[in-house]
């Protein structure tokens, strides 16, 4: 295979790769912008939660329980325990808190960028990163190497690769 006939391959995969994930791209891109605020309440909606929990917790317990971090107890009122998002009935066991969350595709999307082994699909994450390290490869195979597009093409590498060092090092 030639030089120019590679050239042309890379283009024909770059391009319909690209139309094929141009979805995902923009999930990821929304959502990564959006992650950016994740502990600020940007975007974020109340939302009240009343859950059944075993009765007599202390804090700590109640807090692994509703997942909500350093939970402390501002203070106790016979059966009612007030905390800053709401209030834990130590009788019942009954627990009634505020916590604010993305909107409910936001936070869809937010899910899968942020996704783990653990997580069923996690195998099109996988895939979708190794398409984007294609997209990265496949550029420098789009031009031949003799060309005033691919020389000036360098240096945009260049400056994207120190912007990356400053960012991972700063």
């Amino acid at each position: 295979m030639t030089k120019r006939e590679a050239s042309n391959k890379a283009r024909i995969y770059h391009r319909y790769l690209g139309f094929f994930l141009a979805g995902i791209m923009g999930v990821y891109a929304l959502s990564g912008v959006v992650l950016v605020f994740r502990n600020t309440d940007f975007l974020k909606v109340e939302v009240l939660n009343q859950k059944q929990v075993e009765a007599n917790l202390d804090a700590e317990q109640l807090g692994k329980e509703i997942k909500i971090k350093k939970l402390t107890f501002s203070s106790i009122e016979g059966d009612t325990a007030n905390f800053e998002q709401g209030t834990y009935n130590t009788k019942s066991g009954e627990v009634s808190y505020t916590s604010k969350k993305l909107p409910y595709i936001l936070d869809k999307m937010a899910h899968m960028h942020k996704a783990t082994s653990s997580d069923p699909l996690y195998i099109l994450n996988v895939f979708f990163g190794m398409s984007l390290l294609f997209f990265v490869l496949s550029a420098f195979w789009m031009f031949l190497p003799n060309t005033t597009i691919f020389k000036k093409g360098l240096y945009f590498t260049a400056g994207g690769i120190v912007l990356t060092l400053i960012m991972l090092f700063v």
